[in-house]
């Protein structure tokens, strides 16, 4: 299926009209550039933000970004059709930014006390995903990137074990330290007006 639309120079252009993301993905797969061209567009800011959880500067981050790209269209022909597209190239951001935090420097995980785990509960804050992205940032590199992969991209702890290369209590423990680091910068935070216990 095809559409007409009207570009910048005033003519009418015949573009290919995307209608489900597997059509998206064959397309992609014959290189074809309006495919490119639709996916970049579609999904460059939802893989950038993906990219400043994990790489906090900014610049660096936009470079993750498109280097997940050109990977996501060198290998989107290894793609098996029997998932979530969007979810398949979504790993492949996240290997980009931690083969990224690799050549930066070895994940720093602090393994002292790596078998306790402290449970945080939160309560609910009004507050935008902007500034919850910003207080994430604030993290310490370890900390940010298994909260990362377990609270927002959903990994297990056997999956962090597998990607980083660490033990499965030293997972659990970075991600306890990361809540408790969390907790504590909001209840220092007066604009929130809660303390977490």
């Amino acid at each position: 299926m095809c559409i007409l639309l009207m570009n910048k120079r005033y003519m009418l252009e015949i573009v290919p009209r995307f209608t489900h993301e597997y059509d998206l993905a064959k397309a992609l797969a014959k290189g074809e550039p309006r495919a490119q061209h639709v996916f970049y567009e579609q999904y460059a800011g939802k893989f950038l933000s993906i990219c400043k959880r994990y790489v906090s500067d900014l610049m660096l981050a936009e470079d993750v970004m498109v280097e997940s790209m050109m990977k996501i269209f060198d290998k989107v022909g290894q793609f098996g059709y029997n998932g979530s597209f969007e979810g398949w190239a979504k790993r492949i951001v996240v290997n980009e930014a931690l083969m990224q935090i690799r050549k930066k420097k070895e994940i720093n995980v602090d393994i002292a006390d790596a078998e306790y785990e402290i449970e945080h509960s939160f309560p609910s804050f009004d507050f935008e995903a902007e500034e919850l992205l910003k207080l994430i940032q604030t993290l310490p590199e370890g900390y940010r990137t298994v909260f990362n992969l377990y609270a927002i991209e959903g990994y297990s702890h056997a999956e962090i074990c597998d990607l980083l290369g660490i033990s499965e209590g030293t997972s659990k423990s970075q991600l306890s330290r990361a809540r408790k680091f969390l907790a504590d910068a909001l209840n220092s935070n007066p604009k929130y007006g809660y303390k977490v216990n």
